[in-house]
């Protein structure tokens, strides 16, 4: 029993190890005051692999590694979608500032930084923008590419600030209106999706319920282990077929 351990202890952690906040995560969620210590974030993932294990053998716990990963990542496309989906708003909302303030005849420093106050999530890259237009110089930002866009384009060109501000304003707005349409619309087919993904769990536990005894075919035969794990990998290839074909929609 020691040497299946060892690959599956190592290869849960790898699959299990946190990965460092970018710079979109960092500025969208606020900081937080106490962080979870490393050892827990692991311990918590590597947990129902331990105790399915203990349960079943190590197919259960291959198998209760394989669904908390296809839920970790199911997990991580929504924060993603969500954070795009926040991070767009904040860019239609500064550059509806700024146009604002350019319009009524401020400074672009003026301008950024007024931004910049209006939208605090933002307000790194825009005090950046602020700086760039102080010195004269282009601006460089991965969070808020549309907007460094066409101040560069403006500044290199000598186009009107506030007309190529404007029109970057309504490209980010047309976009963001429709990453929600399709959002809500997608809405549909991915509960779809999470229902068909739980069916099979609910059909063994059904049939747990009715006599048919399912559960001990899966945990206590070398056959029914290695189907446990065969289904549960399918489980996963299909939440990542189906996160792959509803992921296909990002703001433009």
């Amino acid at each position: 029993m020691i040497t299946p351990w060892f690959p599956l202890c190592v290869g849960a952690a790898l699959a299990c190890w946190p990965a460092p906040p970018d710079r979109l995560q960092r500025m969208i969620e606020p900081p937080a005051a106490v962080r979870m210590p490393q050892v827990w974030r692991i311990a918590r993932w590597l947990l129902p692999a331990a105790l399915a294990g203990v349960l079943a053998g190590a197919g259960g716990a291959i198998a209760a590694g394989v669904l908390m990963l296809a839920w970790r990542q199911e997990w991580r496309a929504h924060r993603r979608a969500t954070a795009e989906l926040a991070m767009a708003a904040h860019t239609a909302t500064a550059l509806r500032t700024m146009v604002a303030e350019l319009r009524a005849g401020a400074h672009p420093v003026t301008a950024a930084e007024a931004a910049a106050e209006v939208v605090p999530a933002a307000a790194g890259d825009l005090r950046a923008l602020a700086t760039a237009a102080r010195l004269d110089t282009e601006l460089r930002s991965p969070a808020l590419p549309s907007l460094a866009a066409a101040w560069t384009l403006g500044r290199r060109h000598g186009l009107p600030m506030a007309e190529v501000l404007d029109a970057a304003r309504r490209d980010t707005e047309a976009g963001l209106a429709f990453a929600r349409r399709m959002r809500a619309k997608l809405a549909g087919p991915r509960a779809s999706a999470a229902v068909l993904t739980a069916l099979p769990v609910l059909c063994v536990l059904l049939g747990q319920a009715m006599g048919a005894a399912p559960l001990p075919v899966l945990t206590g035969s070398t056959p029914g282990q290695v189907l446990l794990v065969a289904g549960c990998v399918l489980l996963w290839a299909g939440t990542a077929w189906c996160r792959a074909l509803t992921g296909r929609v990002r703001i433009r």
